[in-house]
């Protein structure tokens, strides 16, 4: 999502005439679009904006930026700490940059925060194709597999999670506002969507979409989307268990171009722990929907969020979570030690564990989910597979399967180009990446 939300600024800024460098120094403005969903995220931001004050007392005419979630979560606060700083936006005002700017001066500081989290009438809308950047290469951009916000913000106020405070209340857009976006990007050569959202599970149902008279759910929009022609790769994220309906999940059985891949973030294998995080389901809930994705797509592979040393976890509750990465085998996971965040219920919760603890603990589950990784990945040894490659050079060429796992291969033909899907044979696994050949008969 904060990727997005840069290509949007980029794009804005696009047009109205600005130029993107790849050389810090020769910048006239630098924006950093920031993450607060952890605490040592929210520390690069002030150590790179420490780190541009020398380079603001060289260049006085520089503007430097702060946009995101650590610019609406501290406001003030960068203003106080970084007086080199000349605009501060919050998540609602990335469509308004270039404006923002010119009302900004060296002199004078401009603060644009939402503080409200009222529901805006509707998203903006962006055309879909940001202008080129000419310093990078095609090849770095991607421009081929692109993502797409379907809705922003969230409802669901976990303990732990910061998200609400920065992004506000759950908000989908117009189906035809989406749509309309994809046609733009695939008439300009993109075969791969991804669509976007806090939880898209929940699309259409705080502000309901309707298509007519109709109810529009996230299923309709998957349906939607993937008959438009020139569109050979769809994917969504995120999804919360608790909104994973079952005809969700049969939509994997009957859309042939969505991919047989989903990041569903579970937290926990505790029900204690997950009670105290809000998450509003419990294990035997979450593993009826994992069985059930499995038999209706045998081919899926499941990913998903982990928080150990959640406040008041025992070594019991985290030998639950364990238990569960045996049960599941998920290929692959993002996993973190607990951090507090401003604002947040857990904030307040007794019973924290110790870094020391804490780092044991995720250590334990990553070092398991690493051998678990690799022994899934082994299984695609041996078997052809479509990739659609990223990137080619010099006959070393990467890509992804529709699962989303990486693979390498060397001595590809040079006519390949990135956007292209080509057919490997998997000839070795690793934890992180597979490595392919390409059969003779398809160079």
């Amino acid at each position: 999502m904060n990727i997005r939300d840069s290509e949007i600024m980029a794009q804005k800024l696009a047009e109205a005439g600005y130029l993107e460098t790849s050389v810090l120094e020769d910048a006239s403005l630098i924006l950093l679009n920031t993450c607060s969903v952890r605490g040592k995220a929210e520390q690069k931001v002030f150590s790179m904006l420490g780190s541009l004050r020398k380079l603001k007392a060289e260049n006085p005419d520089l503007k430097i930026c702060v946009a995101g979630c650590v610019a609406q979560q501290e406001g003030q606060k960068i203003i106080d700490r970084m007086e080199h700083v000349n605009l501060v936006i919050g998540t609602q005002h990335i469509y308004n940059i270039p404006e923002l700017l010119e009302r900004s001066t060296n002199n004078k500081t401009a603060i644009n925060l939402s503080d409200s989290y009222e529901i805006p009438k509707y998203i903006p809308q962006v055309s879909g194709h940001p202008a080129p950047a000419p310093q990078i290469s095609d090849s770095q951009q991607f421009q081929f597999s692109r993502f797409v916000t379907i809705m922003q913000g969230c409802n669901n106020f976990c303990t732990y999670c910061v998200v609400p405070y920065t992004r506000g209340r759950e908000v989908s857009r117009k189906a035809t506002d989406i749509v309309n976006e994809i046609q733009t990007l695939i008439e300009a050569g993109v075969v791969e969507i991804t669509l976007l959202g806090q939880n898209v599970n929940s699309y259409g149902c705080t502000n309901p979409v309707t298509h007519g008279a109709l109810p529009y759910s996230f299923p309709d929009l998957l349906a939607e989307v993937s008959s438009i022609s020139g569109l050979q790769r769809l994917r969504f994220t995120t999804s919360h268990p608790k909104d994973l309906s079952e005809r969700l999940i049969e939509c994997f059985d009957q859309i042939d171009n969505l991919c047989p891949q989903i990041h569903l973030p579970v937290q926990s294998g505790s029900d204690r722990i997950l009670k105290r995080m809000n998450r509003k389901y419990c294990i035997s809930d979450y593993l009826e929907k994992v069985d059930l994705l499995k038999a209706i797509r045998p081919d899926i592979a499941i990913t998903t969020d982990i928080i150990v040393g959640f406040p008041g976890e025992t070594e019991e509750d985290f030998q639950q979570t364990l238990e569960l990465l045996e049960r599941v085998r998920y290929h692959g996971s993002f996993s973190f030690k607990y951090s507090d965040r401003p604002e947040t219920r857990a904030a307040d919760l007794d019973g924290k564990l110790s870094e020391a603890e804490k780092g044991r603990r995720l250590q334990e589950f990553q070092k398991r989910q690493d051998e678990i990784s690799l022994e899934r990945n082994r299984e695609y040894v041996g078997y052809q597979k479509s990739i659609l490659v990223e990137n080619n050079s010099e006959g070393k060429m990467m890509g992804r399967t529709v699962t989303n796992h990486i693979v390498h291969v060397e001595q590809a033909p040079d006519h390949i180009v990135p956007g292209s899907l080509v057919t490997a044979e998997i000839i070795h696994a690793g934890r992180h990446s597979l490595k392919g050949a390409i059969p003779p008969s398809r160079i």
